[in-house]
């Protein structure tokens, strides 16, 4: 049991780097950027903040497997009308969109320094972060979803 603490206390802490971190790019990084159309403001957020943001990223699959099997260990089966299943498979369509959106970032967006299409980019994947908070929260809360 106390093995299963470690790894929730693990999984918040970085839960709240990954969607703490988008917040401040969103919020604090990302108007000024598009005001001065300067690239160079997110460049420098994500040097620093992809030291600590990608590993936090992976600990949060990581610990999402273990809690996954450990609360659901037939989640696999997909059963959507389970309370735990439903939000594991939630959770699993945002992590792909987050790949998806990392993937198209680094590999189009980023090459072609445009803040403005960035910036889309940018709040989509804060969207996305809080919504992996919420669906987490439902999860342990009973059910909001």
């Amino acid at each position: 049991m106390l093995f299963i603490k470690i790894v929730i206390f693990i999984h918040l802490i970085c839960a709240t780097v990954w969607a703490g971190g988008h917040l401040i790019l969103s919020i604090g990084f990302l108007p000024p950027a598009i005001k001065k159309q300067d690239f160079t403001i997110i460049e420098s957020f994500e040097s620093r903040y992809e030291r600590i943001g990608i590993p936090s990223l992976l600990l949060l699959l990581i610990t999402g497997i273990i809690l996954s099997f450990h609360y659901c260990p037939q989640f696999l089966e997909f059963a959507l009308n389970d309370h735990y299943t439903r939000h594991i498979f939630i959770k699993f369509i945002l992590l792909i969109l987050t790949i998806i959106l990392a993937v198209h970032a680094r590999f189009y967006l980023i090459p072609k320094r445009n803040i403005n299409t960035l910036s889309w980019h940018i709040l989509l994947v804060t969207l996305i972060a809080l919504l992996f908070v919420f669906t987490g929260f439902s999860a342990r809360s009973g059910g909001l979803i």
